[in-house]
């Protein structure tokens, strides 16, 4: 059957969605070889993960979340069967964007507890999203961070070390951001990541580490880990700017690893190059994760050519989902994991599922089933077809 898709210019174009799934969506690889459950060797490749709200709940955007449990935790472990590591309560599962602290440590607990019994890897995000905004201190802001970080570290779950909005309102120098960061690592249990989320994907972390000049901001980020490296497991860095993370990268101390979180160049900062390569923490890696974990497979084995031809196509999907406004990606991130069937509705605690328009919905649904994401085509192709429906697109 032909769809007609809306377009941005108000008309709409065919589409003939596919009839069969890609070889890592049905669970199998070229030849029949199974994949799931493979570990990943040669990278360490974290996907964030969404969280599924509960449909049902009498809630209002701006209201604490209601999350359906149940169809969240199965999703993780979708993830760890694959042989991805699952970065926990980050801005992909909408992280001051719908989810607030105290659903967000309830996540990281049962999180935590899932990834004890699938024995799956995980780290999560310890922030200051309890404060309220724009009113801390510097001494709040510390201690809101100490709070958190403990709550990770008892759940047995590594730490991620979130760009705080807070630190973001109440820091005037670098010399706030070190004064907050050392005291955090020196107390940490164990190595964490730290993470330097850019303004477009949180206008309020707008010169983030003291400065507006990112050339000055990554100096203050080097000292910090550079000061502390036997705290820091390596440092995610959501620029969306290659050039700059390379040069990152090739000023690490020995052992810290980089973990792009750049959703616009990852297949070839993954890849890397002589004098070094990124491990993986993405957003993007939430509708790809079986594909990605194919990808990377390929890596293992020495075959770079064959690790670009399966992660190059998937970039057209990644710049529509992160296009700008940027923060809205988890729009589309939910869509795709509903049209997969790993959740039964369409909908997104804060009611962030209105936050893009049809057309880009359409066009992602197209991106994602000419990739072959979709385990079930004709399912994905039903529940889209429903959601025309809804819009008024009648087929």
């Amino acid at each position: 059957m032909t769809l007609f898709l809306p377009s941005a210019d108000g008309g709409s174009h065919p589409y003939t969605p596919r009839q069969e799934p890609a070889s890592f969506a049905a669970g199998g690889a070229p030849g029949g070889a199974p994949v799931r459950g493979a570990p990943l060797a040669s990278r360490t490749v974290f996907a964030a993960a969404h969280v599924v709200a509960d449909p049902y709940a009498d809630t209002a955007p701006g209201e604490p979340a209601a999350v359906d449990w149940d169809a969240t935790l199965a999703f993780r472990r979708h993830l760890w069967s694959h042989g991805l590591a699952v970065a926990e309560a980050m801005d992909t599962a909408q992280r001051g964007m719908g989810l607030d602290w105290a659903g967000a440590a309830e996540l990281i607990r049962r999180s935590a507890a899932e990834a004890k019994a699938a024995g799956g890897r995980i780290a999560c995000g310890a922030g200051t999203d309890q404060l309220a905004p724009g009113t801390a201190s510097l001494d709040a802001v510390r201690g809101a961070y100490e709070e958190q970080l403990t709550l990770v570290e008892e759940s047995g779950a590594q730490a991620i070390l979130m760009a705080s909005r807070a630190l973001a309102a109440a820091a005037r120098t670098p010399d706030d951001y070190l004064g907050v960061y050392a005291p955090l690592l020196r107390q940490a249990a164990g190595p964490v990541v730290l993470h330097w989320l850019g303004p477009m994907f949180d206008p309020a972390l707008e010169g983030y580490w003291g400065s507006s000049d990112l050339d000055a901001a990554m100096e203050t980020f080097l000292q910090v880990i550079t000061e502390h490296p036997d705290k820091v497991d390596g440092v995610k860095i959501s620029l969306l700017d290659a050039g700059r993370e390379i040069e990152l990268r090739r000023r690490l101390p020995e052992g810290v690893r980089c973990y792009t979180g750049d959703d616009f160049h990852y297949p070839e900062l993954i890849e890397g190059d002589e004098q070094g390569f990124s491990h993986a923490l993405l957003g993007i890696f939430d509708p790809l994760g079986p594909l990605a974990a194919q990808a990377v497979r390929a890596l293992d084995t020495g075959d770079a050519k064959g690790f670009r031809e399966l992660l190059d196509p998937t970039v057209e999907l990644a710049r529509h989902l992160f296009q700008a406004p940027t923060r809205f990606y988890k729009t589309g991130v939910v869509l795709l994991a509903w049209l997969a069937g790993h959740q039964n509705h369409f909908t997104m605690v804060g009611g962030l599922q209105s936050a893009r328009s049809l057309p880009h919905l359409a066009r992602a649904y197209e991106l994602a089933d000419g990739l072959g994401l979709f385990p079930d085509p004709a399912l994905a192709e039903a529940r889209m077809k429903s959601l025309l429906y809804v819009y008024g697109v009648h087929q």
